[in-house]
């Protein structure tokens, strides 16, 4: 038996905030607010370096962009925790999604391999479709993303993902599919040096990955490269992480089509702020189609603990917005405010769907979602070290984990300083994480990277 955490940061402006039409937004004009994201930029990276220190298991960060309303700032998870990578040696990097409909799927598949190298094997790659229609349609508009029609934000996800897997376990291949063509059919590549390379590998590679014509007389290219009709047929994605075939998968879920196909496909799942009652209904979805598709898992290692599996690092989570009011930290207004600068935000996008219980009648759409509701449900744990320990070692009891039990805690709000997000962290640790271990049964040991950058 043991626990682990994690931390989850999806960057918070540090502004003060204030309320208008009964929104809560943050108090300063443009300017300002790009002054309180770059501080928050820095923060979060310290942030990720404490965590280490203090014994956190991962570290996970989201991807948003575009935010004015000052809920979150994270436009590049992978390049942040690229730097927190080269500053650490033990907490995991994870991501609550990379929006994979925003990207070109080489592209990311290779940020994210640089990534688990950097770090000597410490990626835990998020995948996701994106709910947001500013950010997914002005980022993903190019290679054909909506979320105006749910069954193509789908497709073109699930076919994001399949390239991915593609870039990081084959050594050559191409995708022809509803999206994308890849290489494109009408990419021309008549290089010697790469005819040699392959003619070299034999075993038919020349021929498997280009297409050689002879020279073509309509030519337009004084290049020797597009001089001939030779054409690519399939390309070479460098470089492959580090964890073999490749690390572990996350989604972030909600529906019970999504948590089908995570489960299917050996991915973890994150329900973000779900109650816990509704957890456990979801956890027992997973592990239910877990079982039917023959416990899917990256490296074959049969059934997984219920709930979750420390040793395989397999499961579910869902995670906890905590602010400790105890001995002189901690302030439980400013604690209101800043929540529900985030539920402000998630709203309109149907959020609060994840605070119904089941058999409870859903919420208004329009209706808001205030501090005293999120602290009634369990999602926002305010309090002292007591309330919230026990309130955690609920959240274990109440969703029904099995012998493990892994728990994100989300520090950081709107309108703190990141010393303060900091100071919350570091009294969790000393006072809230020990506490909880000695009643799951202990904290497994945390591997050490042995990438070094130091030079002598």
């Amino acid at each position: 038996m043991a626990v682990e955490w994690g931390i989850f940061q999806n960057g918070a402006t540090d502004l003060p905030t204030k309320v208008v039409d009964d929104m809560v937004i943050p108090d300063g004009d443009l300017a300002a607010l790009a002054e309180s994201y770059a501080r928050v930029q820095i923060g979060q990276i310290r942030q990720g370096v404490l965590a280490d220190k203090l014994g956190f298991d991962y570290y996970f960060m989201s991807e948003h962009h575009f935010q004015p309303e000052g809920a979150e700032f994270s436009p590049n998870p992978l390049l942040a925790e690229t730097a927190i990578a080269a500053l650490t040696k033990r907490i995991r990097l994870a991501q609550g999604t990379n929006v994979t409909t925003e990207h070109h799927p080489v592209r990311i598949a290779e940020q994210a391999a640089m990534l688990d190298i950097i770090s000597g094997g410490r990626l835990d790659f998020g995948i996701g479709r994106g709910y947001q229609p500013r950010e997914v349609e002005s980022l993903g508009a190019a290679f054909g993303s909506t979320i105006q029609d749910q069954e193509r934000n789908r497709a073109m996800f699930e076919e994001t993902f399949a390239i991915i897997m593609k870039c990081w376990t084959e050594d050559s291949f191409s995708h022809h599919g509803e999206f994308f063509t890849i290489p494109p059919t009408y990419t021309r590549w008549h290089h010697r040096q790469t005819m040699a390379y392959f003619k070299d590998q034999g075993d038919g590679a020349l021929e498997r990955v280009l297409k050689v014509a002879a020279e073509d007389e309509y030519a337009t290219s004084g290049m020797p490269i597009s001089s001939k009709e030779t054409t690519l047929r399939e390309l070479q994605v460098f470089p492959k992480p580090l964890q073999k075939p490749y690390p572990q998968i996350w989604q972030p879920l909600t529906s019970g089509r999504s948590i089908k196909y995570a489960a299917e496909h050996g991915v973890n799942g994150y329900f973000n702020a779900s109650t816990n009652e509704r957890l456990k209904r979801d956890m027992d979805r997973y592990y239910t189609a877990a079982e039917a598709a023959g416990w899917p898992d990256r490296l074959d290692r049969g059934e997984f603990r219920y709930g979750w599996d420390t040793e395989r690092r397999r499961g579910v989570i869902t995670d906890r917005m905590i602010h400790i009011v105890d001995e002189g930290i901690g302030d439980l207004d400013r604690a209101a405010r800043g929540v529900e600068v985030q539920w402000d935000f998630y709203g309109p996008f149907g959020f609060s769907a994840a605070l119904v219980n089941p058999g409870e009648q859903p919420y208004p759409l329009d209706m808001k979602i205030t501090a005293p509701l999120l602290r009634e449900k369990g999602i926002a744990l305010h309090g002292t070290v007591e309330e919230i320990i026990e309130k955690i070692i609920g959240i274990r009891d109440g969703a029904g984990y099995g012998e493990d039990f892994m728990l994100n805690c989300h520090f950081e709000l709107a309108g703190f300083k990141s010393a303060e997000i900091e100071e919350q962290m570091r009294c969790f640790a000393e006072r809230v994480m020990p506490v909880v271990a000695k009643a799951c049964g202990g904290h497994p040991p945390r591997p050490e990277s042995t990438v070094d950058f130091v030079v002598d």
